[in-house]
């Protein structure tokens, strides 16, 4: 056997060809050894198959047989020119690069062949096509013989990444509490691999309570997601069959609304974020409402005011209406000169009517452990009554304000959004509202 040892093989030209043998020979390349391409090696790969040309690229340009291309058309539509005269077997192949073949396609020319067996050129439209065409004949032309998706592949776990508020876990999930404004700052969005949606709970202030006998003030608006995308905690059944919230990498600023100061006839102010808005609640009437002593309406209703010459009401819940509501209505003073004062509505129940000569007691809020722990939010405040002794109202579970004698009523509880206590001589404040978010981090 001969032995030639050289360092590089050279065409006796600039623009040569190198041959190695001859038709029908045998090239053996030893156990061991590596062929190392650092250029574009063609009519390597099997029958059909091409060699991929790892070279991006983000203009027109004719094809040659036997390569694959990666296609970038970002910034405009592309046209890939097929190559002209093929012979029987020669292959090309493209890929969508960047997902954009929707938005700008790609057209493959067909340069004097038939594409499928029609002389038009063909259009790329599919977001994360890959398509592999073989030249058969002069009827066909190019077919068809391997395409794909980019979303068929399986696709790596991401998960949501995020910060702002105050931030705690619970095994593999991540709760942001923000008690007062700011902004929760997605910078991964994640997958349907990991996460890519968050569970949440938004409460708005408490109303508060006029003076002289007042009612109870209404929890403020009270709406959460069912808790499913996020570990599945125990919610109350206001959330269940809500779905949580897709997020996108952006800030989404968090209002948290503060409960209406006291004394006076002050709803609470509204709490939002992800989109989602909860009503203050309604203020508790007192000697110095406006109108008819009626309680004033929001997320859950304030009470009506009794001792007032007529019956008078109270204030509408889930106002303005959303599904499912957010609260519900403000208890009533029965009857003319009945002493008693209704109680605040609360999340899940109605304030009490008022019974001579005793307040109502307020709505009890709803339940979530979404904070990681089983909390009430959202308790309407208890009712007063015009005797200088109890029974006053109760409020409700929910950081509701318990009715009181002179200047003894308690306010709503801060970050729970509960109703202020009805006083008979001294107003009270709702108390301040919540948002909780929680999503799967891991």
């Amino acid at each position: 056997m001969s032995e030639i040892k050289v360092n590089k093989l050279s065409p006796r030209t600039n623009c040569g060809t190198v041959q190695l043998g001859d038709s029908g020979d045998t090239i053996t390349i030893p156990a061991g050894a590596t062929i190392t391409n650092n250029g574009t090696a063609a009519g390597f790969g099997a029958t059909g198959a091409a060699s991929w040309d790892t070279t991006v690229k983000t203009s027109g340009f004719t094809a040659v047989s036997g390569v694959g291309y990666f296609v970038n058309t970002t910034s405009g539509a592309i046209t890939v020119t097929l190559p002209a005269s093929p012979a029987a077997g020669a292959v090309v192949a493209v890929k969508d690069y960047a997902n954009t073949f929707d938005t700008n396609n790609l057209t493959l020319a067909r340069n004097g062949s038939n594409i499928g067996g029609v002389a038009a050129d063909a259009v790329l439209s599919t977001e994360g096509l890959a398509v592999t065409l073989v030249y058969v004949d002069a009827t066909q032309g190019w077919l068809v013989t391997d395409s794909g998706l980019q979303n068929e592949a399986p696709e790596p776990p991401a998960y949501v990444t995020a910060t702002g508020g105050t931030i705690t876990c619970c095994g593999d999930y991540k709760i942001h509490t923000f008690t007062g404004p700011g902004t929760f700052c997605v910078s991964c969005a994640g997958n349907t691999c990991g996460s890519n949606t968050v569970d949440y709970l938004v409460v708005a202030g408490g109303g508060s309570t006029g003076d002289d006998s007042s009612g109870g003030g209404g929890a403020g608006g009270y709406r959460e997601s069912s808790g499913a995308a996020s570990g599945c905690y125990s919610r109350s059944p206001l959330g269940a069959c809500v779905s949580a919230i897709p997020v996108s990498v952006q800030g989404y600023p968090i209002a948290v609304g503060g409960g209406g100061p006291g004394p006076g006839e002050n709803p609470g102010s509204n709490s939002s974020a992800l989109g989602i808005t909860s009503t203050g609640g309604g203020y508790g009437s007192g000697n110095s409402a406006p109108g008819d002593d009626s309680g004033g309406p929001g997320g859950s209703g304030g009470a009506a005011r009794g001792n007032s010459i007529a019956c008078t009401t109270g204030g509408s819940g889930n106002t303005p209406p959303v599904s499912p509501p957010q609260g519900n209505n403000g208890g009533s003073a029965l009857g003319s000169g009945v002493p008693g004062s209704g109680g605040g509505g609360g999340a899940t129940q109605a304030g009490t009517n008022a019974s001579a000569p005793a307040g109502g007691p307020g709505g009890d809020g709803a339940q979530t452990s979404i904070s990681g722990s089983a909390t009430y939010y959202a308790g309407g405040g208890g009712g007063s009554t015009d005797n200088s002794s109890p029974p006053f109202g109760a409020g409700g579970l929910g950081g509701g304000g318990n009715g009181g004698p002179n200047c003894v009523a308690t306010s709503g509880t801060a970050n729970t959004g509960g109703g202020g206590g009805g006083s008979r001589n001294c107003g009270t404040s709702g108390g301040s509202g919540i948002v909780i978010i929680r999503y799967k981090f891991q």
